[in-house]
């Protein structure tokens, strides 16, 4: 039997769960002049996140977390009388009890669908992030370019306009969150039409016209709108937070990604993040050999997706526990996000927790199993 057929047959067993505790050998070599907040690390080929207390930190994200799913007329009494219609109680109560029950330690992304082929929930403010009080990464606003929105056209990076747009979105974001230890960093657009489009968006194209990619000159046009692209939004960012990482967009693996626009953002991000829905484990394995960036599956998930009104699916906790398994041993890789959602809704019907907050009993065990199984790997290589 091999390492990884090994470890999963160990995790199904059951698991136990190890506290992380300060590593030392970490701590010791690599604390001094530590900054204070989340950053990364390559040590012997391998690349970790580290906390601001210089631990090495794997980072086990759970996405899609809105308090609006409580609010439908047929459960809206739970919201009143167990969290007293407060977003801060249900943080403290529900959210981060469970996420460290389960074996969570990061708030992926917590913006959530809110009617089929619209747009994504309000971000969480300052003070519900310190409520939830652990680590989190935050999406900031500069586009919607996002493969799954039909509704805005996409903006001219070259224009005054774009500089002062992030300029405004990193003073109304960044500046108030920059001197949280909790914030690990920032990420942009979700799924970006660099030179993809779909259905809902076809009015509009993608971004960049594909047809260009034929010439050289077609080749260095999206270089140079890229390179304006990345370096604006990164220069907004660090004028206002001088000490949080950045994520960069969050690529669609499965759709067509110009080397050009990686390429381009390789100067100006820490870490390169992607969704995958098929074949996470090859695809961010192919991404750091080729760039030798750090790489985050930013967003995935197994389940069924074309669901009917009314039909609920299940994350796949089977399907977790390989992917995760095998994220942990991609040298590259500094975590793994899982596409919740937290509580399922009305509109993308699916979740851990269902309206009546009764979890899904199979596939959070084996979800709670796997995350701490990679606790527990942790703690064997660097624990005393």
């Amino acid at each position: 039997m091999d390492r990884r057929s090994f470890l999963y047959s160990a995790l199904l067993s059951g698991g136990t769960l190890l506290n992380l505790r300060i590593f030392p050998q970490f701590y010791s070599e690599f604390n001094a002049g530590d900054t204070g907040f989340f950053r990364v690390l390559e040590k012997d080929s391998r690349w970790w996140l580290l906390t601001p207390q210089g631990e090495p930190f794997f980072s086990i994200g759970i996405n899609h977390i809105d308090p609006a799913s409580l609010r439908y007329p047929e459960n809206i009494h739970i919201w009143k009388q167990k969290y007293d219609g407060s977003t801060i109680k249900w943080l403290k109560k529900s959210v981060r009890t469970n996420l460290n029950k389960w074996g969570f330690n990061t708030v992926g992304w917590e913006q959530e669908v809110t009617v089929r082929n619209w747009r994504h929930s309000r971000s969480f403010t300052v003070d519900e992030y310190q409520a939830l009080d652990m680590p989190y990464c935050h999406m900031l606003p500069f586009t919607e370019s996002h493969q799954w929105e039909q509704h805005t056209r996409h903006f001219d990076f070259f224009s005054p306009g774009w500089v002062e747009w992030c300029d405004y979105v990193a003073r109304s974001h960044c500046a108030e969150l920059s001197e949280d230890p909790n914030l690990i960093g920032y990420f942009y657009s979700d799924c970006p039409t660099w030179i993809h489009k779909r259905p809902l968006n076809e009015w509009r194209g993608p971004i960049f016209d594909p047809e260009q990619l034929q010439s050289e000159s077609g080749r260095k046009e999206l270089s140079r709108l890229a390179t304006q692209y990345y370096r604006t939004t990164h220069d907004a960012i660090k004028r206002y937070d001088p000490n949080h990482l950045i994520f960069g967009d969050r690529y669609e693996a499965n759709a067509p990604i110009a080397e050009e626009v990686v390429q381009a953002a390789l100067p100006y991000v820490d870490i390169l993040s992607f969704q995958d829905f098929r074949d996470p484990v090859t695809h961010l394995g192919d991404w750091y050999n080729k760039t030798g960036k750090p790489v985050l599956l930013a967003d995935a998930a197994k389940m069924k997706w074309q669901t009917e009104p009314g039909e609920f699916t299940r994350n796949n906790g089977e399907w977790y526990t390989e992917i995760l398994l095998q994220l942990f041993e991609n040298p590259g890789c500094i975590g793994f996000h899982l596409c919740g959602a937290y509580q399922r809704n009305k509109a993308r019907r699916y979740g851990l927790l269902d309206e009546y907050e009764n979890p899904d009993e199979k596939n959070v065990d084996l979800i709670t199993a796997a995350n701490q199984k990679i606790r527990q790997l942790m703690e064997e290589q660097f624990g005393q």
